[in-house]
């Protein structure tokens, strides 16, 4: 969030976007997608353009035909990161939306549903919301984690991982590079007792896994490569 790789090619935002509906959880509007008497959740944690990117419904549609009960929260309550508004930057922002809220506000909404049958959830957290994907890991609220271009993931947090966790990278990106990704694969490989995998996507930059340009075929592909990793981890220990 500190460069302008996260302001890159940001979408065209509509809340009609998706095959799936809008529900209240755990207090925070959420876009929903997947069979409703699913037993096995995913939490889609956007980055800081939120919930309503089409490109993050559509995966989340996409990935709920696998028989998961996706659920993409809008945690910032229509308030978006905007690259345009000059008046509140990225800093000023994130004061107003900080991750440790984010990992606070996504508790209530696993509870509910816990209390609706879901049995196991497992989070993925794009950017921003992977610092909050990591952290519920941690603390058992998820049963696995999948982090994409992550955002202030630190080598404390990876430290303390306990769940399984695959860090899917690209080659040029300013908040996580390559360096910060291979140190985290090093811990992680001290930790025998935590299933991980970790991969670094040559040729793409942050973002690219819900920002990509469909014209590019070669990105294009590479997006589409990092979700199918992502679901096959989801399959592997969630579902």
């Amino acid at each position: 969030m500190s460069g302008p790789q996260c302001c890159e090619n940001p979408p065209t935002l509509s809340s009609a976007s998706g095959a799936g509906s809008i529900v209240q959880l755990g207090g925070l509007k959420s876009y929903v997608s997947g069979p409703s008497d699913a037993k096995h959740s995913l939490l889609l944690l956007s980055d800081t353009i939120g919930y309503e990117a089409p490109k993050l419904r559509k995966l989340a549609d996409k990935i709920a035909i696998a028989g998961f009960y996706v659920v993409v929260p809008d945690f910032f309550d229509g308030d978006y990161f905007d690259p345009a508004n000059s008046e509140k930057p990225v800093s000023v922002w994130m004061k107003l939306h900080g991750q440790e809220k984010g990992i606070e506000d996504a508790k209530p909404v696993i509870a509910d549903l816990k209390n609706k049958g879901i049995t196991a959830v497992g989070a993925a957290g794009f950017c921003w919301g992977a610092k909050v994907a990591v952290q519920l890991a941690i603390s058992g609220h998820a049963q696995a984690a999948v982090l994409l271009h992550p955002y202030s993931v630190t080598v404390d947090d990876i430290k303390e991982i306990n769940k399984p966790i695959a860090i899917l990278g690209a080659e040029t990106d300013h908040s996580s590079p390559p360096e910060l990704l291979k140190q985290f694969e090093e811990i992680l490989k001290s930790k025998p007792e935590v299933d991980s995998f970790v991969k670094i996507f040559p040729g793409v930059s942050h973002g690219w896994t819900v920002r990509y340009d469909e014209a590019d075929e070669k990105v294009a592909k590479s997006a589409e490569e990092a979700h199918q990793d992502m679901l096959g981890w989801f399959v592997k220990y969630v579902k």
